[in-house]
């Protein structure tokens, strides 16, 4: 018997991946626990349809994605913070404060998990860095130190 996998079954298959099952396993396992639903052309089509949303979401995130990446290419982040002699930083700049400052300066939210530093800003020179925005799409950006006493 064909069947519709609702979720992924260990050792059958993965979730909305067609399979053909016995049929005792199917009434007696799949079925009740509701892991499957026979494959029907109406439930045929629900999982096509909704494979195509699904595709559609994320074309739709994606595109948005590369509209942010074009928008924030080689701009600069300021950020403030507070330096010695010669330059050198109190502790350092991290990626929380560079998101911070590109949310407010740029209206774009970013994660800061989605920033990669080459190192630890610790001196108040400019750093480019690299942001995700999705898989695939990324923007550099170039992080300027204002520094004060």
């Amino acid at each position: 018997m064909k069947v519709i996998l609702l979720q992924d079954v260990k050792g059958t298959g993965k979730k909305d991946q067609i399979v053909e099952a016995s049929d005792g396993y199917a009434r007696n396992f799949l079925f009740p626990k509701k892991l499957a639903v026979e494959a029907t052309s109406t439930a045929l089509n629900a999982v096509q349809k909704a494979k195509a949303a699904e595709q559609h979401r994320e074309d739709v995130r994606r595109e948005q994605a590369l509209e942010l990446s074009r928008k924030l290419a080689g701009r600069v982040i300021r950020v403030t913070a507070r330096a010695g002699e010669g330059g050198r930083l109190y502790g350092s700049v991290t990626a929380q404060e560079i998101a911070a400052a590109l949310e407010a300066q740029h209206g774009a939210k970013v994660e800061k998990r989605r920033i990669e530093l080459p190192e630890p800003i610790r001196t108040a020179t400019d750093t480019e860095v690299t942001v995700w925005l999705y898989p695939g799409v990324t923007a550099k950006m170039t992080v300027k130190i204002d520094t004060t006493k």
